[in-house]
């Protein structure tokens, strides 16, 4: 797998692509028990919440439709906003608008949002966000109140790093050997100094130890190659944020650009970035 190709899975995603690893998933995230044969019908969008990377996984199953997205870099507060635009594009996709106009109700699945976080920054075991939350107060224009938002939208939060939510990890074998797989990265990072050297002491190690072995096996080489590129672009918009380039600050902006051209990124990601026009984004990478 290449870097610079227009859209990309993740470590997360490829990993969790299957229906029976889906289910497992669900159901330790639930905690309940389905039997073997409900059947999963992924249905992910492409470049929706992460623009150049597929870090979600939408799915149905036993009449719901779950959205499931991991996230290495700070929670972001908009997600159920995000979640919003999201479901509103595979409803899209999954009905035929000519319906709408039907004097029959239009059957929908039951939607559930779920963010699986295991990122360096800390966050609680498990949290909620809604869309309500950020509703603008009615009382600075007068209105009357309302007893509960007519539009609603929440997202379960739980952080899957290593040693938390274990409840959760002893009913997901897969679950719990990835979170393991990242702690040796950010471990081995820790200890070497370098990001690429740690994440393929990680993948040694973990092979060795018989953590997701054959998945890194396989896809050892493909794995090193996504994270490198993905972990550097949170890096690059970390910066983006230190760097105060939402202010308008084109030396920040320009920077930031270089960061992700290193990376082989797509200039209409980093134009959507920095909001730099294309030319420069362009004259940049020669």
């Amino acid at each position: 797998m290449t870097a610079d190709r227009k859209f990309k899975n993740n470590t997360f995603t490829m990993l969790f692509h299957n229906p029976d690893l889906l289910r497992e998933l669900y159901c330790a995230l639930e905690g309940i028990t389905l039997p073997p044969d409900v059947p999963v019908s992924i249905n992910t969008l492409e470049n929706v919440l992460f623009l150049d990377f597929n870090n979600d996984i939408s799915f149905e199953i036993g009449g719901k439709l779950v959205v499931l997205i991991e996230h290495q870099s700070t929670i972001n507060p908009n997600m159920a906003l995000r979640l919003l635009i999201y479901i509103t594009r595979v409803l899209e996709k999954k009905i035929d608008s000519r319906t709408l106009y039907s004097k029959k109700p239009v059957s929908i699945p039951y939607p559930e949002f779920f963010v699986l976080y295991d990122g360096k920054e800390p966050f609680p075991d498990k949290a909620v966000y809604k869309l309500s939350d950020l509703f603008r107060e009615s009382k600075e224009f007068g209105l009357p109140e309302k007893p509960y938002p007519f539009l609603e939208l929440e997202v379960k939060v739980f952080n899957i790093n290593e040693g938390r939510n274990a409840e959760i990890t002893a009913r997901c074998k897969k679950l719990a050997e990835y979170s393991a797989f990242i702690a040796r990265i950010h471990a081995f990072w820790k200890e070497l100094g370098n990001l690429e050297e740690g994440i393929k002491k990680a993948i040694k190690y973990c092979s060795r130890s018989g953590i997701l072995r054959e998945y890194l096996e396989i896809h050892g080489s493909e794995v090193l190659n996504m994270i490198l590129t993905e972990w550097n672009m949170d890096d690059a918009l970390a910066f983006a944020r230190e760097e105060g380039w939402e202010e308008g600050r084109e030396e920040g902006k320009l920077e930031i650009a270089k960061n992700l051209l290193a990376e082989n990124t797509s200039h209409e990601f980093i134009q959507k970035i920095t909001g730099l026009d294309i030319k420069i984004i362009q004259e940049l990478s020669v």
